[in-house]
């Protein structure tokens, strides 16, 4: 039985056998993982469809198609192997006119060795697609980004006052994501622009929230997707921001949970960064940068000079369906929600 690389996803056309877990003349069983899969989505696993004896055809490291035979098991035992044949003399070759000399080739010009102290590494699927989609989204849309800055005493104040009940409740941290999620939620509702993306001469609109989260991972930056969002918890969202956090560090998230994202938050924070201006995931037409949390020096209302929590965000916004004025208000939006939390509860 052949083992070919099945469909995985309409928009996937072929990846790179990123490694064999079986050698050739092991013996295997039907539904065991022997091959995983590096795509520019994510990695998977490819199982055995018989029991029997595997014979690899195509190495680690190569790029296959879609449908490219890649092994073969050979159900039961293995098969014996052929007795060598004996080669068979050669005959003597028939006397030719000497041919006329060619002219010399040119030598090829010699590729310019890497400096000392360099080295090179293919970079993997992933990689590649990431690079692609960077360019994609800047040769693609009008990027424009905005900026605010949060005071998050309120927000901490909320954690500190209700997260053991919540944990002890919930099993799982009430952490700024969901806060953040919920407050953009609620500003998609005013601003469907950025819920939205153009295609061709329509704008094709949403009536449902898939929030992409951006994860960073060994393998480089995915954007696991929860389904509608909008209908979530704060419970249900931590608990899915953690599991798939988790399975895409370990490299473990299905191609499928990684597509069909309308808005996507990325929290450049938990690196340490103060500012940055997030690029957006096409075909979104929306990212939220979250940063570090600094005290820093604020002016009250009332004159006084306080130190406050602060984190600046910004939103980067395709600027061909989002005026400058809906971005700058849906950023405010955010920032009044998540400075009075109880909104959060309110405007649901």
């Amino acid at each position: 039985m052949d083992i070919a690389i099945p469909p995985l996803a309409e928009s996937i056309t072929e990846g790179d056998i990123a490694a064999w877990l079986v050698k050739s003349g092991d013996r295997v069983e039907k539904d065991q993982a022997v091959l995983e899969l590096e795509t520019d989505k994510a990695t998977v696993e490819i199982a055995a469809e018989a029991s029997g004896t595997i014979e690899i055809l195509v190495a680690a490291g190569e790029t296959v198609q879609i449908g490219t035979v890649v092994g073969r098991i050979t159900e039961g035992e293995a098969a014996a192997e052929a007795p060598p044949v004996a080669p068979e003399p050669e005959a003597k070759p028939a006397e030719k006119p000497t041919p006329e000399p060619a002219a010399p080739e040119p030598a090829p010009v010699a590729a310019q060795p890497d400096a000392p102290g360099t080295r090179r590494e293919k970079m993997t699927r992933l990689r590649q697609r990431i690079a692609e989609r960077m360019v994609e989204a800047q040769s693609t849309a009008a990027i424009l980004t905005t900026f605010n800055e949060i005071d998050m005493t309120g927000v901490l104040e909320l954690r500190k006052e209700n997260q053991e009940d919540f944990e002890a409740r919930h099993g799982v941290k009430l952490g700024f994501m969901s806060l953040f999620g919920r407050a953009s939620i609620l500003a998609l509702r005013d601003f469907p622009e950025l819920n939205a993306y153009i295609e061709g001469i329509d704008v094709v609109y949403h009536d449902y929230v898939n929030l992409g989260i951006a994860v960073g991972t060994p393998r480089g930056l995915v954007v696991p997707v929860l389904r509608n969002a909008d209908r979530m918890s704060f419970a249900e969202m931590e608990l899915a921001i953690k599991e798939l956090a988790t399975r895409a560090r370990d490299g473990d998230l299905s191609i499928d949970e990684l597509q069909g994202g309308t808005f996507t938050i990325s929290n450049g924070g938990i690196y340490g960064s103060l500012m940055s201006t997030p690029i957006l995931n096409p075909p979104q037409s929306g990212i939220l940068g979250m940063h570090k949390i600094e005290r820093r020096p604020v002016v009250l209302d009332d004159g006084p000079i306080v130190a406050r929590p602060m984190m600046y965000v910004a939103l980067s916004y395709d600027h061909r369906i989002v005026d400058g004025e809906q971005a700058v208000t849906f950023l405010v939006r955010i920032k009044e929600r998540l400075e009075d939390p109880t909104r959060l509860l309110l405007d649901s």
